[in-house]
């Protein structure tokens, strides 16, 4: 497996670290205010059935995600 991954590979259940966020703009800006900043623990708690969007527990906080803005977060599993 990958050391470095996009979060929307994370598995419910599973664990990770952000290491770098890849998005512009002001979706950038609003993953960094919920806390998305490097080295902050993510968790996988729940995908929709049908996939899209996520939530993740980040910093205490349940927070659903689309995907296309998931895959802008690099994390590091394990």
């Amino acid at each position: 497996m990958n050391p470095i991954q996009p979060l929307t590979d994370l598995q419910c259940g599973q664990t990770a670290r952000v290491g770098k966020l890849t998005l512009q703009g002001s979706m950038r800006r609003r993953l960094q205010d919920i806390g998305l900043i490097e080295g902050t623990k993510v968790e996988c708690v729940q995908k929709s059935p049908s996939g899209d969007p996520v939530a993740y527990l980040i910093r205490g906080a349940v927070i659903a995600l689309r995907a296309e803005d998931s895959a802008g977060v690099l994390v590091f599993c394990g």
